[in-house]
C-alpha cells in the first residue's frame, strides 16, 4: 500500500506552467492557502527548459504585460544576463517557493477527482470536492480537498475527470460566424513542437545523423527557412498532430518530432546552404511543447469576433495582442504558408466569465485552455496572456474564500473588487484606471503633478496622448503633506520599467524575451532597464514630526509596489536616489494612497 497524503487548502491550480505558477502566486500573495500540483520536475511548462518556447504576448506600443510577469522578466534580467535556461528554471522555482501560502507538488500528476453532484446554482450540477495526484519521487498520492480548483493543465485534466463541459477542434464558419476557412466542425487542432538549439563554438564540429533520423530537401523547408544566426530562430514550424488526437496520441506524435528535429539538424547542418559548421546542437526537446487540446467551456466563449472587434466588456480582467496564429493540422507537411498572421488591434479584452465552468460550481482555468473558439484561441493562448489570466483567476479564488462565494458569485457580486485588487497589483485593464481616494486626489503633490495620481500606470493608446508620470530629478521628494494627521491605509508606487525595451541591449527580439533561441558567440547579456528606479525611499511622518521608513531599496528590481501602511501620518514623502541608467532623473508613472 502506498502512502497518501491529505492536504485541506482554499485553492488547488493543477499545472505550474506560467499561467498555473501566477494563478499560484496572485491567490497567495491576497491571502489564500494555496497547493499547486505540477507532474513535471521543472516550472514553467512551455517556457521551461524541457521545452524552450519564449514567452510571447501583446504587440504594439507599451502593451506589454506587467504583474508577475514582469516581475519575473526584471529578475531574470538581474540574475540571469546570459539567459541561461537552467538559472532560468531556478529562478521559476524561488518564484514559487518563497511564497509563504504555497505548497508545491513538483513531479505529481493529477490523476483522480471526486465530485458531488445537486443543484449548486446558476445551472452548475457538480462540484468537486477532492483531486488526487501521484507523486513518482515519493511514491506517494497527494489527496487535496479544497474550496476552489484552477485547471491550468493545458489539457483540461479536470474536464474528463470532473464532468466539466469542454469544446475540442474547429468551429465551422457558421457557428459563430467567424472568418475562418472551416465548413464543417471537426475535432483537428494545431500541433505541437520539440524544439532544437543550436550553440556557435570557435572551430568546426561534425554531425552524423541516426539512423532513426528524418530524411529531408531543400522542398520541406520551402515556406520555413531556417537561419541559425537570426534572432528569431526557434525551429517553431517542427510542428505535428494537429490532424491526430492532441492528447492520446502525444507519445506517437513526440517519436516523429524527434526524429524530425533531428533531421532538421542534419539538413542544416550538412546541406551545405547554411552557415553551420561551427555550431553544435545544444538541445533537443523530448518533451513536445503543446498548442491546443480541449478548452473548457465557461459563461462566455470568446470568439475571434470579439478579439477582431475589440469587443469592450464590462467584466474584463485580462488584455490579450496576438495575431491570430492559426496553424495548420498537418503542421510540418502542409503545402504552403504554415500559418495565418490577423493582427488585432491591440490590446483587447478578456472578459472573467470565459474563466470559469459552465456547470462546475467551484472550477476555474487559466491558459490556452479557457472558454473561447479555435480560432480565438490561436491569439489567447500565448504565455504572457496566460499570466494575466492565472492571475485574474487567482484572485478570483481568493475572493471565493473571502466572501464565501462562487467563481460565478464573484462576477455578480464582486467584479468591481476583482478588478480593482488586479489594478493594485500592476495589472493593466484596458479603458480602466485605479481609483485613488478622493484626499488623494485632493491633496497637493510637491515636487511632482497631478499625472502622479490619475489611476493611470503606463503609457497606453486607451488613455489619449496626454503626458504621463513625472520624471523626478534625483535625490528630490515627492511629497504630499496634510494640515491635520490622517489615517493612510495603504501607497500604491510605480516605476518606469521601459515596457517597450528600448533600452535593453541586441536586436529586437533579444530585447523582448527573457530566454533565447541559438546562442552566438556575441550574443548580447541582459541588463537592467535603464530607466527603473534602482534605489529609493519611501517615509512617512507621523503625528508627531517623526519620519519613519516604510520602504526602500538600494538594488530594486520592481516595477511597482502596492503596500499596507495603516498609520497616522502628517506627510507621505517618495524620494528616488539613483536608476539603472545612470541619469539625473528617474520616471515616476504613480504615486498616490488610499485612507
Amino acid at each position: 500500500m502506498l502512502k497518501r497524503n491529505k492536504i485541506n487548502c482554499d485553492v488547488c491550480v493543477i499545472g505550474g506552467g506560467i499561467s498555473g505558477m501566477c494563478a499560484a502566486i496572485r491567490a497567495a500573495r491576497c491571502g489564500a492557502s494555496v497547493v499547486l500540483m505540477h507532474e513535471r520536475p521543472v516550472l514553467g511548462g512551455n517556457a521551461s527548459s524541457e521545452i524552450r518556447m519564449w514567452i510571447c504576448g501583446a504587440h504594439g506600443e507599451s502593451n506589454r504585460e506587467s504583474g508577475i510577469i514582469e516581475e519575473i522578466a526584471l529578475e531574470n534580467m538581474y540574475y540571469n544576463p546570459t539567459k541561461n535556461y537552467y538559472i532560468w528554471d531556478a529562478l521559476l522555482y524561488d518564484f514559487v517557493k518563497r511564497e509563504k501560502n504555497i505548497t508545491l507538488l513538483l513531479n505529481c500528476t493529477c490523476m483522480d477527482a471526486k465530485i458531488s453532484t445537486g443543484d449548486y446554482g446558476h445551472g452548475r450540477n457538480i462540484k468537486i470536492t477532492e483531486i488526487s495526484g501521484y507523486q513518482m519521487t515519493t511514491q506517494s498520492y497527494f489527496d487535496i480537498c479544497a474550496e476552489n480548483y484552477i485547471d491550468a493543465s493545458g489539457d483540461s485534466i479536470l474536464a474528463p475527470l470532473t464532468g466539466a463541459e469542454y469544446m475540442i477542434g474547429r468551429e465551422s464558419r457558421d457557428e459563430f460566424s467567424e472568418p475562418t476557412y472551416v465548413e464543417k466542425h471537426d475535432s483537428l487542432t494545431m500541433g505541437m513542437s520539440c524544439l532544437v538549439e543550436g550553440r556557435e563554438t570557435t572551430k568546426k564540429v561534425d554531425f552524423t545523423p541516426m539512423p532513426f533520423a528524418t530524411k529531408l530537401t531543400g522542398e520541406n523547408f520551402k515556406h520555413r527557412r531556417p537561419n541559425l544566426y537570426n534572432s528569431s530562430e526557434n525551429f517553431w514550424y517542427l510542428e505535428l498532430g494537429g490532424n491526430r488526437d492532441s492528447i492520446h496520441d502525444t507519445e506517437d506524435v513526440r517519436d516523429e518530432l524527434v526524429s524530425l528535429a533531428l533531421g532538421t539538424w542534419d539538413y542544416v547542418k550538412n546541406s551545405t546552404e547554411f552557415k553551420s559548421d561551427n555550431f553544435e546542437l545544444e538541445f533537443l526537446g523530448f518533451l513536445p511543447g503543446k498548442r491546443e487540446s480541449r478548452r473548457m467551456l465557461g459563461e462566455y466563449v470568446i470568439t475571434a469576433n470579439d478579439i477582431l472587434g475589440n469587443e469592450k466588456f464590462h467584466d474584463t480582467v485580462a488584455y490579450g495582442g496576438w495575431p491570430i496564429d492559426d496553424h495548420y493540422p498537418d503542421g510540418f507537411y502542409h503545402r504552403g504558408i504554415p500559418n495565418t498572421n490577423i493582427q488585432p488591434d491591440a490590446p483587447y479584452s478578456i472578459p472573467y466569465r470565459a474563466l470559469y465552468s459552465k456547470n462546475v460550481s467551484n472550477l476555474l482555468f487559466a491558459g490556452r485552455n479557457i472558454s473561447m473558439t479555435h480560432m480565438a484561441m490561436s491569439s489567447v493562448r500565448v504565455m504572457a496572456t496566460c499570466a494575466l489570466i492565472g492571475e485574474a483567476v487567482g484572485c478570483a479564488a481568493y475572493l471565493c474564500k473571502k466572501y464565501g462565494l462562487t467563481p460565478h458569485g464573484v462576477y455578480l457580486k464582486k467584479i468591481d473588487e476583482l478588478q480593482k485588487t488586479l489594478m493594485d497589483a500592476d495589472l493593466f485593464i484596458p479603458y480602466k484606471r485605479r481609483e485613488v481616494s478622493k484626499l488623494c486626489a485632493s491633496t497637493p503633490i510637491s515636487g511632482g503633478d497631478d499625472s502622479l495620481k490619475n489611476g493611470e500606470d503606463r503609457v497606453n493608446k486607451v488613455y489619449g496622448n496626454h503626458p504621463l508620470g513625472t520624471d523626478v530629478i534625483n535625490g528630490q521628494t515627492l511629497e504630499y503633506r496634510f494640515t491635520a494627521p490622517v489615517y493612510i491605509r495603504s501607497c500604491h508606487i510605480t516605476f518606469d520599467s521601459d515596457l517597450d525595451r528600448k533600452t535593453l541591449n541586441g536586436d529586437s527580439c533579444e530585447r523582448t524575451h527573457s530566454t533565447r533561441a541559438n546562442i552566438l558567440l556575441d550574443s548580447p547579456r541582459l541588463i537592467m532597464p535603464k530607466t527603473l528606479c534602482k534605489s529609493f525611499r519611501l517615509t512617512a511622518l507621523d503625528s508627531d514630526g517623526k519620519e519613519t521608513e516604510l520602504l526602500s531599496s538600494d538594488n530594486n528590481l520592481r516595477r511597482s509596489y502596492h503596500i499596507d501602511i495603516d498609520m497616522t501620518v502628517t506627510a507621505l514623502r517618495l524620494t528616488p536616489l539613483e536608476n539603472y541608467g545612470g541619469t539625473q532623473s528617474t520616471k515616476i508613472f504613480s504615486f498616490d494612497f488610499q485612507d
